[in-house]
């Protein structure tokens, strides 16, 4: 990820971060910051990582440390 596309998924989150300001109590204001930081985080993380499995179980590569040294 370079750091002009973090930059621009912060820009998109902008807006709600920025409207929390008009909340009156913390636990709203709490609740709905993580909320959007959830999403941006997530956002990161697919863009970083790629797109989860279809099947969380499955592995996705092999572990080559436990080889049969019998």
């Amino acid at each position: 990820m370079t750091k002009e596309r973090f930059l621009e998924i912060a820009a998109n989150h902008y807006d709600s971060i920025n409207a929390l300001n008009k909340l009156d109590n913390f636990y709203d204001y709490e609740k709905e910051f993580l909320a959007t930081l959830r999403k941006m985080g997530q956002e990161i993380l697919t863009l970083n990582l790629g797109e989860l499995p279809s099947d969380k179980r499955k592995k996705n590569f092999t572990n080559n440390l436990r080889q049969n040294n019998h």
